[in-house]
């Protein structure tokens, strides 16, 4: 049997990380791993996570099964955070899922089960594992332009291109702080994003990764809110890897939003029978410590603040980044840094130039430019903004 198997395609990401540990060079930069690290470049346990497991170790007193969508009060506390009012509770079915990845990879499985015909649009760029995902379960996708040249957003092209998707179709939309450009809808363009796919009858399905990452907890969660008010139906997948930092915890949710209350139960009832096949009961440890951290009111405002803490620190990179940009290539390429948000942007340099970041100066991103803001330290910046400068 295995003799048949061929080997996977290497992913990219997972490369650079081996080159860079084989990299022996002293001031070697780490800017392709998408995780948050902070001025001693280590990912650190928040302070209300450890405050928070200390609880649930003293608290616990059983490690059964949780149920097939996760503990209840899981589901409210992160329908709470990130929906806020925005539709009743009743119109929200929540499924823990392993990760954000997990509640992508249910988000479309459900989508391929209730309409089989349907194209999944993706923005381009976005996040890899999006598209291979989609090609694991044999599903239609096609792209619809997002970033432009200029590292600005190409709204136009966007509403163009998805002006041919059909009734019936899936748009994946970042609920902010994109991956892999930073570039986000403002609100105005989040109304017109919700009156397409109310005209053309498309469902949004929101990957939300990065909340409180861009402008705040609440501002981030306004153009996803937006949706979910006006759209009948709304797929959002919700990671907790980076805003609590339990990346190898496996936190997510998958939400599904319809404002036909009689159908909620149904597809309740689906993600149910999805999470039973794909891993039966979700994972609850992670979960816990969210839950804990989001009900109990001391925990949650040290936690709101570490959020606005490591946010505060990736915009000053940003500011310092792009400043230092200015003066070392006595340009304004580079400006679009300041007008992003979240940890990553896309520099746009060609595939040549990145590899030259690596070869000569020890700069490790990801072949198409992007950049991890977040891996960054101040110190670090000069060097950066020279090694750049000297490769274009």
């Amino acid at each position: 049997m295995f003799e048949t198997l061929t080997p996977p395609k290497e992913d990219a990401i997972l490369k650079l990380m081996a080159l860079y540990r084989a990299d022996d060079r002293p001031g070697k930069l780490d800017l392709g791993v998408g995780v948050y690290r902070d001025d001693q470049g280590r990912t650190p346990v928040m302070r209300s996570v450890k405050a928070a497991e200390r609880k649930v170790h003293d608290a616990q007193d059983t490690k059964s099964y949780v149920a097939l969508l996760g503990a209840p009060d899981f589901g409210d506390a992160l329908r709470d955070l990130v929906l806020g009012d925005a539709v009743p509770a009743d119109a929200v079915a929540v499924a823990a899922t392993p990760g954000g990845t997990g509640a992508l990879h249910m988000g479309f499985e459900l989508i391929r089960k209730a309409a089989p015909g349907a194209t999944v649009w993706l923005p381009r760029p976005t996040w890899p594992n999006h598209a291979a995902i989609l090609k694991h379960l044999g599903m239609e996708m096609r792209e619809y332009r997002y970033a432009a040249a200029d590292g600005s957003l190409d709204f136009n092209g966007m509403l163009e291109d998805l002006g041919a998707a059909q009734p019936g179709d899936a748009v994946v939309l970042h609920g902010c702080c994109h991956n892999p450009t930073g570039v986000d809808p403002d609100a105005q363009m989040w109304g017109t994003i919700a009156d397409l796919m109310n005209d053309r009858g498309l469902v949004p399905m929101v990957d939300l990764a990065y909340l409180g990452f861009g402008d705040g907890l609440v501002q981030d969660a306004e153009g996803l809110r937006l949706i979910a008010r006006r759209c009948p139906e709304v797929l959002l997948g919700v990671s907790c890897s980076k805003n609590f930092g339990v990346y190898r915890d496996r936190v997510g949710a998958l939400m599904s939003i319809s404002h036909d209350t009689g159908r909620i139960d149904v597809v309740r009832g689906n993600m149910a029978t999805l999470n039973r096949l794909n891993f039966s009961f979700p994972p609850d440890h992670g979960a816990r410590v969210v839950t804990t951290v989001l009900t109990d009111a001391d925990l949650r405002a040290d936690w709101e603040a570490e959020v606005s803490e490591m946010r505060n620190r990736v915009n000053s990179l940003r500011a310092g980044l792009a400043a230092e940009l200015q003066r070392q290539t006595n340009s304004d390429r580079f400006g679009m840094l300041m007008r992003q948000k979240g940890m990553f942007s896309k520099l746009g340099l060609s595939g040549a130039e990145v590899e030259a970041l690596r070869n000569d100066h020890a700069v490790y991103a990801v072949g198409d430019s992007r950049i991890n803001i977040a891996g960054l330290k101040l110190e670090e910046i000069p060097h950066l903004a020279q090694a750049i400068a000297a490769v274009i």
